[in-house]
């Protein structure tokens, strides 16, 4: 009886984190509608997930750690907007961020671009930046006084 409740338990902090975990939306029409409905920030990750060093270094230090999830799960809506040399996307996925890497001037990544809630642009973070996710949280704190 005490392994059932024990397993029970586990199973429950399981599905607790999953639920928890941000999910990163490719489709920007999609984000913009939850951003509104939420009354959160939308945050575009315009990466080169396979190839970009940094881009990497970021995902693993900052975007993956349980500081930014958190954060993340009460004042973010995630896109991702990625480049890759090797991921498969689908032609409809690869001109859709084509037309918003051209829409929001990005020349490097990663580059963080960050909208308020009704779409407009408020922030914008290009490159790496150090400090792990408490510098990073702390400069979207920021752009949410702008917007």
């Amino acid at each position: 009886m005490k392994r059932i409740a024990v397993g029970l338990l586990v199973c429950w902090a399981l599905v607790q984190a999953r639920a928890a975990e941000p999910r990163w939306l490719t489709d920007m029409a999609t984000a913009q509608a939850q951003a509104r409905a939420e009354k959160k920030m939308l945050l575009m990750d315009f990466t080169g997930s396979d190839w970009c060093g940094w881009c990497i270094k970021f995902d693993k230090e900052v975007l993956s750690s349980p500081e930014f999830k958190e954060y993340a799960a009460t004042n973010l809506v995630l896109v991702v907007v990625d480049f890759p040399h090797n991921k498969p996307q689908s032609s409809a996925l690869k001109e859709a961020n084509h037309v918003l890497g051209q829409k929001y001037k990005v020349d490097g990544y990663p580059t963080f671009v960050v909208l308020d809630k009704n779409g407009k642009e408020i922030g914008r973070q290009v490159g790496y930046i150090s400090g792990g996710p408490k510098a990073f949280i702390e400069e979207l704190e920021k752009f949410k006084s702008k917007g």
